[in-house]
C-alpha cells in the first residue's frame, strides 16, 4: 500500500543529485556571506571559495555549544521578523538551544516528514495517531505536518492519558502510529489492559518511531506487541530541523534514507574530524542545504553510524545511514571500558523472557564503578525462571561488553513507564 512521496527527488540519478546539492551549497554560502549576522561574518571569514559539494571539507564544523553561546538568536541568518516559528530543545544537558523557521523552512519540514512516513508505509487515506509531544519539542508538529502533507487524517494525541489514547486508536481505526518507541510499547500494554488491543491490531499497519535510541530487539518486541506491524525508525535533531532528516523504509529496515537534497551527510572520525573509510563507524555530520532561518554548516551531531552503500529494494537512490550505534556524549566508561547504552539494549532485548522495559544504573559510590542492568520479566509465568534469566543475561552482557555487569530481574510491570516524552534509561548513582 505504501508509495514513494516524491519519486523525482527520492529516485533521482546520483549525478543529478550531486549537481543539485552543489548548486544549493554554493547558493547557501553566498546568502550567508551577505548576511548582516556577526556570527556568520566571523564563521566564514577565512573560508575559501567553494565550487561544488566536493569542497564541503573546506567549511568549518559547527558544534551545539555555538547555539548556546549565541542564545537565543545569534545564529539567525535572516531578520527575526522573517521567521514564523521557534522550537527549542529540552535543555536537559545545559542551556536550551533555540531554533527558528521561515515559512519555507516549515514547508521543507513537512515535506521531509511526509517522505519518511510514506517510506514507513503511510498513504493519504490513512488515519495517523500522533503521540509525539506537541509544543517546543519538534516531534509533534514535525510529524503532524508531515502526515498532513501526505494527505492523511491526523489525530493530535500528544503524550499522556494512555487509556484515552488507545480507545481513540480503536474507535478511529488508526492505521499508523507516530511516537517514541518506548511510548509505542506502553500504548500496546495499555491497549491490552483496556481490552482494545485486538481492535487496534485489525487496522494498525505501521509506525514511525524516533526521538530515542532503540535496538533491533526492541523493534521485534514492538512489532509483535501490535500484531506484526512495520516499525520504522525516523531520525532528526532540533538543531538541524527536527524529525525527518532520515527515515527507514519498510522494505529496507536497518538503514535510513537521508533526505540529502536538504541535509548533506558526512561521517567523520570523532577525534580527528577526518572522513572515515567506506563502511566505517564515525560521527554523523550534517549541512543544511536549504534551511533559511538557522542553517548549520557541518554540524557535529554526536551520533555514531556508518554509510550503507548497497542499493535498497524500494528504489530510492538517497544515501543511507545505518541505525545509530550510540552517541559520543552518551558513552559510559566502566572500569576503563567504553560502553554504549545501545549495546546493552541490543543484548537484553534479544531475550524473549524479558519485556521491552529496562534501566541501566551506573553506581559510582565505590572506588570501582559498578554497572547494574534492571530488566523485568515478560509475564507472570516466567517468575520461576528469574535466576536463569539473570545468569543468561549476565553471561551475554559480559561476552558483548567485556566488563562485569550485575543483572537484576524484576517482576512484570515493575519498572516505571514514562507517560510523556522520551524514556529515561540511564541513571548515575553518586551518593
Amino acid at each position: 500500500m505504501d508509495s514513494i512521496f516524491d519519486a523525482g527527488i527520492e529516485c533521482m540519478d546520483p549525478d543529478d543529485r550531486w549537481k543539485l546539492q552543489s548548486e544549493r551549497l554554493v547558493s547557501l554560502l553566498e546568502r550567508l556571506r551577505r548576511s548582516a549576522s556577526p556570527y556568520w561574518q566571523a564563521k566564514l571569514q577565512d573560508v575559501p571559495a567553494v565550487h561544488d559539494i566536493d569542497d564541503i571539507a573546506l567549511l568549518p564544523f559547527t558544534a551545539k555549544s555555538e547555539l548556546r553561546d549565541t542564545y537565543p538568536f545569534g545564529m539567525l541568518a535572516v531578520p527575526l521578523a522573517d521567521t514564523v516559528r521557534v522550537h527549542a530543545s529540552s535543555g536537559t544537558k545545559g542551556k536550551a538551544t533555540v531554533v527558528a523557521y521561515t515559512a519555507a523552512d516549515v514547508e521543507v519540514f513537512a515535506e521531509a516528514n511526509a517522505r519518511c512516513i510514506a517510506g514507513a508505509g503511510g498513504v493519504s487515506s490513512d488515519v495517523m495517531h500522533n503521540a509525539y509531544g506537541y509544543g517546543l519539542f519538534t516531534g509533534g508538529l514535525g510529524l503532524h505536518y508531515g502526515a498532513e502533507r501526505l494527505g492523511a487524517t491526523v489525530v493530535p494525541a500528544s503524550g499522556g492519558n494512555t487509556s484515552l489514547q488507545v480507545r481513540m486508536m480503536a474507535d478511529l481505526g488508526a492505521n499508523g502510529l507516530l511516537s517514541t518507541p518506548s511510548f509505542g510499547l506502553l500504548l500496546a500494554e495499555r491497549a491490552e489492559q483496556e481490552g482494545v488491543l485486538d481492535d487496534i491490531r485489525r487496522t494498525l499497519r505501521f509506525g514511525a518511531f524516533g526521538a530515542e535510541p532503540w535496538s533491533e530487539g526492541f523493534r521485534s518486541k514492538l512489532e509483535a506487541a501490535w500484531g506484526g506491524i512495520d516499525a520504522c525508525d525516523i531520525y532528526g535533531l532540533s538543531e538541524v530541523m527536527g524529525p525527518g532528516v532520515a527515515g527507514e523504509c519498510r522494505q529496507g529496515k536497518g538503514a535510513l534514507h537521508v533526505c540529502e537534497d536538504h541535509f548533506f551527510p558526512e561521517i567523520v572520525d570523532p577525534q580527528t574530524g577526518l572522513p572515515v573509510g567506506p563502511g566505517e563507524l564515525g560521527e554523523l555530520v550534517i549541512t543544511t542545504l536549504t534551511k533559511e532561518a538557522l542553517p548549520v554548516l557541518r554540524f557535529r551531531t554526536g551520533d555514531i553510524t556508518h554509510f550503507v552503500d548497497r542499493p535498497c529494494s524500494c528504489g530510492r537512490t538517497l544515501r543511507r545511514i545505518a541505525r545509530l550505534s550510540g552517541r559520543t556524549d552518551d558513552m559510559l566508561v566502566v572500569r576503563g571500558i567504553n560502553v554504549f547504552p545501545s549495546e546493552i539494549e541490543a543484548v537484553v532485548l534479544q531475550d524473549e523472557s524479558v519485556s521491552g522495559h529496562y534501566r541501566i544504573l551506573l553506581d559510582r559510590r565505590s572506588t570501582m564503578a559498578e554497572l547494574v542492568v534492571e530488566v523485568e520479566l515478560a509475564g507472570q509465568g516466567l517468575v520461576g525462571a528469574r535466576q536463569g534469566v539473570a545468569e543468561r543475561l549476565r553471561r551475554a552482557l559480559m561476552d558483548r561488553l567485556r566488563v562485569r555487569v550485575l543483572v537484576e530481574v524484576r517482576d512484570p510491570g515493575s519498572i516505571e513507564r514514562s507517560e510523556t516524552g522520551k524514556a529515561k534509561r540511564v541513571f548515575e548513582i553518586t551518593a
